[in-house]
């Protein structure tokens, strides 16, 4: 099984970036990619840019990297209780490519923060808008305190990592 794994941040100590491939790994004997959304640096979307320059090769290998998974952990970053711009960007410059962003693929949308909330905000967002971009939600989970619950990247919370290999086990 190959899995595709990111966090919606573009923070290079992304705490969902770590969530998204501690649980990608929960799966065994499967091969995972873990993206860095650094790798996917574009202009800022716009009709324009898209006019005058086309779509980035960089939306096109985020579109590529997903048809060549069979299911995909994405953990969201919350920036003001949405997206963060850095995924949003990506997100949209990839839906130029292909409406159905997702592709049909079977997708644990995770979440996670420092502090009491787990980004649950953007969670609800994600997993309500994820069908509409053909995202075939299998399970989701905020994961407040992020530092408190996980220690050296391992999940140290039993009933989150219950709740994690619950999500994977769906695959």
């Amino acid at each position: 099984m190959k899995i595709l794994a990111f966090g919606a941040s573009s923070s290079r100590q992304s705490i969902n970036k770590a969530l998204a491939g501690y649980t990608a790994n929960l799966v065994e004997g499967a091969e995972v990619t873990l993206l860095d959304l650094n790798d996917f640096e574009m202009p800022l979307f716009s009709e324009d840019i898209e006019k005058e320059s086309g779509v980035p090769t960089q939306a096109q290998a985020f579109v590529d990297a997903i048809a060549q998974a069979d299911v995909i952990v994405a953990s969201f970053a919350e920036h003001n209780g949405s997206y963060s711009a850095a995924y949003k960007n990506i997100f949209d410059w990839a839906s130029r490519i292909e409406k159905a962003v997702y592709q049909d693929k079977p997708i644990a949308v995770l979440s996670t923060s420092p502090g009491p909330g787990g980004a649950s905000s953007v969670l609800a967002q994600a997993v309500n808008s994820m069908p509409f971009f053909k995202g075939n939600v299998v399970g989701s989970l905020s994961v407040p305190n992020f530092y408190d619950v996980m220690k050296d990247g391992v999940v140290q919370d039993a009933a989150v990592k219950q709740a994690l290999s619950d999500i994977v086990a769906k695959f």
